[in-house]
């Protein structure tokens, strides 16, 4: 074994254990979680002599999260909290003029976190009457997401004989766990793209969730994204890594139900669990309706324009910081060419 490889299954132990203490503290009843976020950003590595311009996913309250405490700090020369007009995703923009040595950021919140555990789901054979028109835009295709074609077939033939959204839903999330796969290799969180996912399943919590969403859509059931930040387990922790993804779909007469295929994907690579196993049976019951406190939701939306508009291409997701020098788009995915840094404080 070369000294690359022994590095990249080093990293893949760390990751394995960390999962593995998640899951044991977390997922099984742990009713919520609190503590203070930290993104530090700092672009002053950047090309000099052009305007650079940061977007952050900007966290906000809900019924399962309560967001408080938000400080911004920097050296930016504007700044400013806007939402985009598709989702209403909340975010943090700050701007640095052409002539900026220093490029930095820091932005903080404090939240407190509750687990979801939906367990009293209406029956799956009656639901009342909905308008399709009401939810519109969690029935459309996205960039990456198509539901003609194979997409359409394949959630035809899984929801065969299913005539609720609720009994659909389950049908396409049992299929979802059954049938794809973690790829730890996979970069970031994923991209979501649904056909190649179709042909060769494997990947991470974007890629899971894209597939579930598709058919369930494809199959007139509304569905849409969350993208959070796990939030550590540790008293202080570096979370820098931690983004996830998961799912939501629409049940008439109750509302939206939380659904984390990926998650028990991720469970099975890490505890080496078979499809058969009980211990799998058990995650896929706990993340059918439910998820647990370690997590707090950043973002929701596909291909979204920001808002300052960014001059870049649609954002296939937003649960990443976002920058642009001089016009074009930094890879969040490079710490090295974009310096961000999340932190976890329990509190």
């Amino acid at each position: 074994m070369n000294r690359e490889e022994g590095n990249r299954m080093r990293k893949l132990f760390i990751a394995a254990a960390a999962f593995c203490s998640f899951i044991a503290g977390s997922a099984w009843g742990a009713g919520q979680r609190a503590g203070v976020v930290t993104l530090e950003v700092d672009l002053s590595a950047q090309a000099h002599g052009e305007e650079v311009k940061l977007w952050v996913p900007y966290p906000s309250s809900d019924k399962n999260q309560t967001v408080d405490g938000i400080k911004i700090t920097g050296d930016f020369a504007s700044s400013g909290v806007y939402k985009d007009r598709a989702y209403n995703t909340p975010m943090l923009y700050a701007e640095w003029p052409k002539g900026a040595a220093s490029r930095k950021l820091v932005f903080s919140f404090h939240v407190e976190r509750k687990e979801i555990a939906q367990r009293n789901l209406p029956s799956p054979s009656n639901e009342p009457q909905w308008n399709r028109a009401d939810y519109s835009e969690y029935l459309q295709p996205t960039s990456r997401g198509p539901l003609d074609g194979e997409v359409k077939i394949l959630a035809k033939g899984i929801t065969k004989g299913k005539l609720t959204n609720l009994a659909k839903a389950r049908a396409i999330y049992d299929w979802t766990v059954g049938n794809m796969y973690r790829d730890p290799n996979t970069k970031g969180c994923g991209q979501g793209d649904v056909c190649v996912l179709l042909k060769k399943p494997g990947g991470k919590c974007t890629d899971i969730s894209s597939v579930f969403i598709a058919l369930c859509r494809a199959s007139g059931v509304p569905a849409r994204e969350v993208f959070s930040i796990r939030l550590g387990k540790k008293a202080e922790e570096d979370i820098t890594t931690y983004q996830h993804c998961w799912a939501e779909f629409f049940v008439p007469g109750y509302g939206w139900v939380t659904a984390d295929p990926a998650d028990v994907r991720k469970a099975m690579l890490v505890e080496k669990l078979e499809l058969s196993d009980p211990k799998t049976r058990e995650y896929s019951s706990y993340f059918w309706g439910g998820i647990d406190a370690y997590r707090v939701v950043l973002a929701r939306g596909r291909d979204l324009t920001l808002n300052p508009a960014q001059a870049g291409a649609p954002l296939n997701t937003f649960g990443y910081p976002y920058a642009e020098v001089g016009g074009k788009p930094v890879d969040f995915y490079d710490p090295k060419k974009f310096t961000y840094r999340y932190t976890f404080k329990e509190k």
